[in-house]
């Protein structure tokens, strides 16, 4: 497989984009976690594709685009469906699986089937889990900024207060990947 280079993924959001301001926001994020992503993998000893990682961050939020309506605001309600839209957008480009599925099993720490039956989310009963180093680390790099308006960083300690509300186990899955690939240092610049 040939990774996209970051020029061919940019283009790709450029093309997808509804508006100067959505291409800013969504790839802007997705730049500030591949950044993130390239210090964890500084410290990570194992075995892991730097390249298909590279691409994964940048890929994984472009779902994003297709919650824009024609007047530019964004459907949170259905925010949660933005994975498998991106994964759609990218099997539709030609691209393979193993890029695809950095758009739809990034969400949170992992969605599970119970997660979707038990919460009413509005996505198809499956498990939408990361599953190879690379996802696992795309996913968990996800969870150090938000696209709120303002953007924000978020400290490990921060995420994990967030992720308690959907109970241990998520907060279990998080302990994990922080114990795997430890803590960026947010007061360096990622921008």
């Amino acid at each position: 497989m040939i990774v996209p280079t970051t020029e061919d993924i940019r283009d790709l959001h450029e093309r997808h984009a509804p508006s100067r301001q959505a291409f800013e926001i969504v790839y802007g994020h997705c730049d500030i976690v591949r950044r993130i992503a390239e210090q964890l993998m500084a410290g990570f000893d194992g075995a892991i594709d730097k390249d298909l990682v590279r691409a994964g961050c940048l890929l994984h939020d472009i779902g994003v685009y297709r919650l824009y309506d024609a007047d530019g605001n964004l459907d949170h309600a259905n925010y949660i469906r933005h994975g498998l839209l991106g994964h759609e957008l990218l099997r539709s480009e030609g691209f393979p699986e193993v890029l695809c599925r950095f758009c739809s099993h990034h969400t949170g720490v992992g969605l599970t089937k119970d997660d979707i039956v038990g919460q009413g989310l509005p996505l198809p009963p499956a498990d939408y889990l990361a599953v190879t180093a690379e996802e696992r680390l795309v996913m968990y790099a996800d969870k150090f900024h938000s696209k709120t308006t303002p953007p924000t960083f978020l400290t490990a300690d921060a995420y994990a207060a967030y992720v308690a509300r959907f109970g241990a186990a998520k907060v279990g899955a998080f302990r994990a990947l922080r114990a795997v690939f430890g803590e960026p240092d947010l007061s360096r610049p990622v921008l």
